[in-house]
């Protein structure tokens, strides 16, 4: 198969294994800068350029889209779907992924466990927003932050204000969740390849730090995850409509709590906390699904 991968930054460890997996099954790979493609958006024969040639037909695409330049890198990848490439993850889908209150939106839809999540854009309702959320100490995320970035713990009510009046001064949009204190620091995240879980780790704060991202410092380790938790991350993965993703959650008094559903989830942490060949499991997924014009999400209809 030519299968492509959207990626600014080949060397990163999960792109040069998912190329190592690829080429190691037979198949032709090719990574493109995500930024330096350009479209003609012609009728009836869309196409995508890139280094003054145009691109070939692939057969499937892995977008591998940084949230800062998710717009555009959705833009290159609706153009690939529009000539019949198979994309890992649908742009739709990503989309949804990407818009954290749109993703929590569905998913409460779907009765997937959530912390308590609020919402407000006037800046007077903040008293009602925080009390909503169960009063702090509380959660207050950017919109579109990543990686632990633009994520705020409020210990009193007080901090809490100045922290939302600071974003909302600044025209940010943001969430306010309720704290899970009993998740001590930790979470888990489940890797969902076509609707199964197939690794999972835990992830623990660095000293002194709420946030488990292993980008932040935290740690990860194998972890074995209980019916429960393999059954949301699995429903989860499917209220978004990705056949690929990383799954973060909570361990919450009563039961798993998503806190956020990556569609681009790296693979080192995992690959080296579990042994297990991601990489290689992305690949065979590919070759499984993967046929020309199939841009709609498995399981989605």
């Amino acid at each position: 198969m030519k299968i492509a991968m959207m990626a600014q930054n080949a060397n990163l460890y999960s792109h040069q294994r998912l190329k190592e997996a690829a080429e190691a099954r037979g198949h032709d790979f090719t990574i493109i800068k995500t930024l330096g493609c350009y479209m003609n958006i012609a009728s009836r024969r869309p196409e995508v350029w890139y280094n003054g040639e145009k691109l070939p037909q692939f057969d499937a695409v892995i977008p591998r889209i940084g949230a800062s330049i998710t717009f555009y890198g959705l833009a290159v990848l609706r153009q690939f779907e529009m000539q019949g490439t198979y994309p890992l993850n649908e742009s739709v889908a990503i989309g949804r992924s990407r818009d954290k209150l749109r993703s929590m939106q569905l998913m409460a839809r779907d009765g997937i466990g959530l912390p308590v999540t609020t919402f407000a854009h006037d800046p007077r309702q903040t008293d009602a927003v925080l009390k909503l959320a169960g009063g702090a100490p509380a959660v207050i995320k950017l919109l579109e932050g990543t990686q632990g970035i633009g994520v705020v713990l409020a210990d009193t009510d007080r901090s809490a204000k100045s922290v939302i009046e600071a974003f909302r001064g600044a025209n940010v949009n943001i969430m306010v969740q309720e704290f899970i204190k009993e998740a001590g620091g930790t979470d888990i995240r489940a890797l969902v390849v076509g609707g199964k879980v197939i690794a999972a780790m835990k992830r623990t704060g660095a000293e002194g730090e709420f946030r488990s991202n292993l980008h932040r410092g935290g740690s990860a380790q194998t972890i074995k995850i209980s019916p429960e938790e393999r059954a949301t991350a699995i429903r989860a993965a499917k209220s978004m409509g990705l056949n690929v993703c990383g799954v973060d959650m909570l361990r919450a008094n009563h039961g798993p709590v998503v806190m956020e559903v990556n569609s681009s989830p790296g693979l080192e942490g995992v690959e080296k906390a579990t042994g297990i060949d991601i990489a290689g499991k992305i690949v065979e997924f590919i070759e499984k699904n993967a046929a020309h014009g199939k841009t709609r999400t498995v399981g989605k209809g």
